[in-house]
């Protein structure tokens, strides 16, 4: 598996994988997100990965749309708290087409006023939705509530009061200082040969003035930790408890990945599903989660349950916790785990789209590919004592912080 790479003068770089299929694949992914609002632009980020579509010199919106679509294409965008990624799918022939549309919506968009008023309706009802999901609202008010008061604890959507206020200026100001084009990246899963790759990067990236990041991103707060209750009209409870983690530049990350897996899946035969959900039937979901970000983590676990059984389970889960603490796992037990989390990551790597993505933001976060033979080369290098160290340091009820959506009767 070979991947190659081009820097232009101006700091966007291209990472590039050749593959012989008819469909090839690229997005473009900026280094920027929720945590680089100022507290007048939460959730502009979001807004502006929105308003990209919206027009740029040449193009309206309509012909956006249409220019990849029309070929047989796909084009779409995310936001999180970190980045900012326009990908698309398409047919072999139409790399420039595609190049010559994401370098256009990136450096040559409008921003009409008209279609901000309209585009601010669009996500005033997104935010309405999403709070309507308590199962879905509960993660970002999670990291809120051990992130309080930085950036990352944002929501991604944005607060009503600060979109109000959103202006063609204020996006503008945005991206002349998040936009910059050494925290750009675009990355390529496709038949093209890499040398023609070049010339096109090239023709449609080339002459993008040079905007080199000066801004820096605010510190994170010391961590402490807290227990919220909110009252809602649900149906049952929602709970998530849950402490910070290691960093993307953590060696340990890995090892950590390997323990959730053991712990909260996503298998079924990880331990909440087995020893929680199949044995006392408390909740019907039940998972544990680890996300690294540049400077940070968050481990979690997440379970909904009726308000009667909530600490109950609770007390089910720091049962469980306290297991991987004390108990160093059997070898058979532990290959299996590992072989388990190799298979995963073999499996997502299938998806050529999902390589894309996962290839580009390695790039952009380490300045290096490892591949999956390099990935599995770091579990074979774990051992059942490294995770008991782990769950040891990073399993301390006393750090752990809860935040319970319970059930208003």
């Amino acid at each position: 598996m070979t991947f190659l790479t081009h820097t232009l003068s101006n700091g966007i770089r291209l990472i590039h994988r050749k593959i012989d299929l008819p469909v090839s694949h690229m997005g473009m992914l900026i280094n920027a997100g929720t945590r680089d609002e100022c507290d007048d632009e939460q959730g502009m980020a979001h807004f502006i990965e929105h308003t990209l579509f919206k027009g740029t010199q040449k193009r309206k919106a309509y012909h956006i749309l249409n220019h990849l679509e029309n070929v047989g294409g796909e084009i779409n965008a995310y936001t999180t708290k970190e980045e900012t990624c326009i990908y698309a799918s398409f047919l072999n022939p139409y790399y420039a087409r595609t190049l010559d549309l994401l370098s256009d919506i990136c450096f040559n968009s409008v921003f009409p006023e008209k279609e901000i008023e309209k585009e601010k309706e669009i996500i005033y009802d997104e935010i309405n939705q999403y709070k309507d999901s308590p199962s879905d609202l509960i993660f970002d008010e999670f990291e809120n509530l051990i992130f309080e008061g930085h950036p990352m604890g944002r929501d991604i959507l944005g607060n009503k009061k600060c979109i109000k206020n959103f202006s063609q200026q204020k996006i503008f100001t945005f991206l002349k200082n998040n936009y910059n084009t050494d925290q750009i990246v675009i990355s390529s899963v496709g038949q093209i040969e890499m040398a023609k790759l070049i010339k096109q990067f090239e023709k449609y990236f080339g002459k993008v003035p040079s905007n080199l990041r000066t801004k820096k991103r605010t510190p994170l707060p010391v961590y402490k930790p807290k227990d919220v209750v909110v009252k809602r009209k649900n149906h049952q409870a929602h709970i998530v408890i849950g402490v910070t983690a290691y960093s993307y530049h953590d060696e340990r990350r890995t090892a950590l990945a390997l323990l959730n897996n053991i712990l909260g899946g996503p298998g079924l035969n990880c331990k909440l599903n087995l020893n929680i959900r199949e044995k006392y039937g408390f909740c019907y979901s039940i998972d544990s989660n680890y996300t690294p970000y540049l400077d940070t983590g968050v481990f979690y676990i997440y379970y909904a349950t009726d308000n009667a059984h909530i600490e109950r389970v609770r007390k089910l889960v720091f049962t469980e916790l306290e297991k991987l603490k004390t108990n160093t796992l059997g070898d058979l037990q532990f290959k299996r785990a590992c072989n388990q989390l190799k298979g995963q990551l073999a499996i997502a790597n299938e998806s050529k789209l999902g390589e894309m993505l996962s290839i580009g933001k390695s790039l952009m976060v380490y300045n290096k590919v490892d591949t999956l033979d390099d990935i599995y080369r770091k579990i074979d290098t774990i051992t059942p004592t490294d995770l008991k160290n782990i769950a040891q340091e990073i399993f301390d009820e006393k750090h752990f912080s809860t935040l319970i959506f319970q059930n208003k009767k």
